[in-house]
């Protein structure tokens, strides 16, 4: 079980000070840089959408989120524009069978956007689906053609509702859900239109997750279901786990990045679904219970250094207070 470290509460008021400074200049910065579209958020006010469950800002047209419907209710995606929350475009996929449960969506580095209908509530399907069709350069409603990709986990059947393509590599990676906690599987680096891909399991995920989402430069990988971790990526891998502040929503399902990876959008399910923002700023450190003695050493280790330091630099200035104070009563005399 993961557990969150608690332990900045332990480090000296001049450390907590002094990283505070730091933290304010970094957020007048940002608010001193142009803002992206939604990236306050917005409501949802197409009626045709009633279960948004997956959420993607446009790299093609700034400020647009794609979203669609949870289940089966056809091949449908919807360009949202965050300015207004109206739809702007309906976009239909052709030359793919009838979605069995569309759980997610993704925009790759090569201008396609990613459908995932890896819903698989009873754990059945010897295989389920992820769809890709190019972006339209256009906003207005129009069919577009798509590739159907049939993919099967490693290790047999699983429930998902979370895929995410790297910004860089364009590799598809599925994360399963499960009340225990779910996996990390990635495609084959170029799936195949022709038969079965295997999904093959990268890390496990100690969360159950309703979506997930890589950073624009594809450095974090962030994940939520009630509560949220982002993650370190490098080499293809999630690491250094830390705790998301998940906003409370009747339904939460969806996240996705704001193309300046500043904003993270948290979506839900129902009418009128409000999608709300929070910065991409992970909080604190989370550890395995297992490894949690060697999370407690490490950060033991920064506590007493941190500590070290405040503690040279206030012995430094009592005796600096000293010699002045000492050096006044002399020219007094």
């Amino acid at each position: 079980m993961r557990r969150i470290l608690g332990y900045a509460t332990a480090l000296p008021v001049s450390v907590l000070l002094l990283a505070g400074a730091g933290a304010g200049a970094g957020v007048g910065a940002g608010a001193a840089s142009a803002s992206v579209p939604g990236d306050d958020g917005f409501t949802i006010k197409d009626p045709r959408i009633t279960e948004s469950s997956g959420l993607a800002a446009s790299r093609a047209h700034p400020g647009i989120y794609w979203t669609h419907n949870d289940g089966d209710d056809g091949t449908y995606l919807y360009a949202v524009d965050g300015r207004t929350g109206e739809t702007v475009a309906r976009i239909t996929y052709t030359g793919v069978g009838k979605p069995h449960d569309v759980e997610a969506v993704s925009v790759g580095p090569d201008g396609h956007l990613y459908v995932g209908a890896i819903g698989d509530n009873d754990e059945d399907e010897d295989h389920v689906w992820i769809y890709r069709l190019k972006e339209p350069s256009d906003l207005s409603d129009r069919t577009v053609a798509a590739t159907e990709y049939h993919v099967a986990y490693e290790d047999g059947a699983h429930n998902a509702e979370s895929l995410a393509v790297h910004p860089g590599t364009g590799r598809i990676y599925v994360i399963t859900k499960d009340k225990d906690g779910g996996a990390l599987y990635e495609a084959p680096e170029e799936p195949s239109p022709d038969g079965d891909n295997t999904l093959g399991k990268v890390a496990d995920i100690d969360l159950w997750v309703t979506d997930a989402a890589f950073s624009p430069d594809g450095t974090r990988l962030a994940v939520r279901g009630d509560d949220g971790i982002m993650y370190t990526w490098k080499n293809g891998k999630p690491s250094h786990p830390r705790a998301l502040d998940v906003p409370k929503q009747k339904q939460g399902e969806a996240i996705t990045f704001t193309t300046d990876g500043r904003t993270l959008l948290y979506g839900s399910e129902g009418r009128n679904s409000g999608v709300v923002a929070r910065p991409a700023k992970a909080g604190a450190a989370i550890v395995d219970e297992a490894d949690g003695l060697s999370g407690m050493r490490v950060t033991g280790v920064v506590i007493g250094v941190a500590a070290g330091v405040a503690l040279l630099l206030g012995g430094g200035r009592m005796v600096w207070l000293r010699k002045r104070s000492n050096g006044r009563r002399g020219s007094a005399l």
